[in-house]
């Protein structure tokens, strides 16, 4: 995956938006949502640290209900491998492989979320990387000031298999303020995933 910077130059630049930018532009969205990526450790932390945009993220089947609700306001488009497709009407159904929508006004706007698809029916989720491991879906979700976030522990199994220098900060700034159960957890899920990661030590 290339970094920010290289986004930017191929594809265009992204607005600075904000988690309380995403609520606002989710107000009376009819389906569950949540805060991921390096703003939902920013959450948990209180330590801040620059973040190239913001990632909402909604369960992958119900991209037909976001294209609704944002009709007439953003464009959505299909962010898959590199590849960008925007879905118009008519356009054809979403990739199996497709964990992103880029969403920005017109083509000669800058993006304005990167939102994440992840895998879920109404109560559970699943690890995209291994079915294996999968939680309620209420059990990887918090709530601060009003915004629902994706815990901790569940972003960062995310963030391990990259490990860019803002993962490793991520894990820096949060692994020690993880409850016990958090961490348990994270540790036995990257021994599954991920045998021989880094993190496994300081955890």
């Amino acid at each position: 995956m290339p970094d920010h910077d290289e986004i930017v130059r191929l594809y265009g630049p992204w607005l600075r938006r904000t988690p309380e930018d995403a609520a606002a532009l989710l107000d009376g969205y009819e389906g569950p949502w949540w805060i991921a990526g390096g703003w939902a450790i920013e959450a948990f932390t209180g330590i801040a640290r620059e973040h190239g945009d913001v990632d909402p993220s909604i369960p992958r089947s119900d991209v037909g209900a976001l294209r609704r609700h944002l009709v007439g306001r953003l464009d959505v488009w299909e962010a898959d491998e590199g590849r960008l497709r925007p879905l118009v009407e008519g356009a054809a159904p979403l990739t199996d492989t497709c964990e992103n929508l880029w969403l920005r006004r017109s083509g000669a706007d800058p993006w304005e979320y990167d939102v994440i698809l992840m895998s879920t029916t109404r109560t559970t989720w699943t690890f995209k990387r291994d079915s294996r491991i999968s939680l309620p879906l209420a059990e990887i979700l918090w709530v601060r000031d009003g915004i629902t976030y994706l815990r901790p522990e569940v972003q960062l199994l995310h963030k391990a298999r990259a490990l860019r220098p803002q993962d490793q900060a991520d894990f820096d700034a949060c692994a020690a303020l993880l409850e016990p159960s958090a961490r348990t957890w994270l540790r036995d899920c990257l021994r599954a995933v991920h045998p021989d990661h880094p993190w496994l030590h300081e955890l």
